[in-house]
């Protein structure tokens, strides 16, 4: 008999049994000296990146995403203040805890501190035990922040996120691409004939069936910041950041080619006789001065109706759009 699954490390994405991975801290200071204390305290059981300036940390923090920030305040280029204060207004960023880690003394420095963001001071120079207890404090506090957001926005059918986390990913996604001008493409996804699998089989089974086509799907998501969501009934979208037209094609082609090779029989389609999906796909390269991101929905959606008129069971390729103002 299996063990029971523990509903924490599920929604985590963690396996029954499976340990979490080791916390992510971002060491921020322009000194090797305290870089190098702060890598020995927390080295051993934490992933510790590190920065040695204002830019290289916010740089850091949006690619590699760390679960806390040890933030130095005098430095060179932008102070920690002002990077906390950037952190915070980018939704990407902004529920990363911050803690400062500096020498200045007084309530005046603490309190610009705590108002640009900042979860915690500590002053130096640092003491171990201290340090490692306020980050364990708030490491375990982001854990239970993100598995609360993480129940609203999961689809409780699917597992995969709702509509509402595929919205706000869109937004946030759209601007990046402009700030850093690269392509952001999307992809939606129709199980095709689905009412017909409903009425044949009934809507548990169509429940499941959905259910396996999210893990088909899920299955070819190969990079963290890619979003699979249940976007509607039985339509799914992929938004993919940093993918060109061209990879957006590949992934549509392997998704349709292993939905029809599952073979998940449907008798009454009108397509094969097993399960199949069509997709739409657009790519988006959104210019720096702005652009209208329902566009790129308008656009994928299009491609989908495309896909569905021309028989079914295929990907049309994506279009790429350029945004202007």
């Amino acid at each position: 008999m299996s063990a029971p699954s523990d509903p924490l490390h599920e929604l985590a994405g963690l396996g029954a049994g499976e340990a979490p991975a080791r916390p992510r801290l971002l060491v921020v200071d322009d000194d090797a000296i305290n870089v190098q204390a702060l890598y020995r305290a927390f080295g051993e059981d934490h992933q510790v990146l590190m920065a040695t300036s204002g830019e290289q940390a916010l740089r850091l923090a949006a690619a590699r995403r760390p679960d806390l920030i040890l933030l130095d305040v005098a430095m060179p280029d932008l102070d920690g203040v002002e990077v906390c204060r950037r952190l915070k207004a980018d939704p990407a960023t902004a529920a990363i805890p911050v803690i400062f880690v500096t020498g200045h003394d007084g309530e005046d420095a603490e309190t610009r501190g705590l108002d640009a963001g900042a979860v915690d001071y500590i002053g130096k120079p640092i003491n171990p035990r201290i340090v490692r207890a306020r980050v364990r404090t708030h490491l375990t506090l982001k854990r239970q922040a993100d598995l609360l957001r993480q129940w609203v926005y999961i689809d409780g059918l699917t597992g995969v996120a709702n509509r509402r986390h595929f919205d706000e990913r869109l937004a946030v996604d759209w601007r990046r691409a402009q700030r850093e001008r690269t392509p952001l493409s999307l992809m939606l996804v129709d199980v095709d004939q689905f009412k017909l699998y409903n009425d044949r089989y009934g809507h548990q089974a169509g429940d499941d069936c959905l259910r396996r086509v999210a893990a088909l799907a899920s299955a070819e998501i190969r990079r963290p910041g890619d979003l699979l969501a249940r976007y509607g009934g039985e339509e799914f979208a992929m938004l993919l950041p940093d993918t060109p037209a061209e990879g957006a094609a590949r992934l549509a082609a392997r998704l349709v080619e292993r939905v029809f090779a599952e073979g998940l029989v449907h008798e009454t389609s009108r397509v094969a006789p097993v399960v199949t999906v069509s997709v739409g796909a657009a790519t988006a390269r959104p210019s720096i001065e702005g652009g209208d991101v329902e566009r790129l929905v308008r656009l994928a959606d299009r491609r989908l109706y495309e896909a569905k008129l021309s028989g079914r069971n295929r990907a049309c390729p994506p279009t790429e759009l350029v945004a202007r103002a």
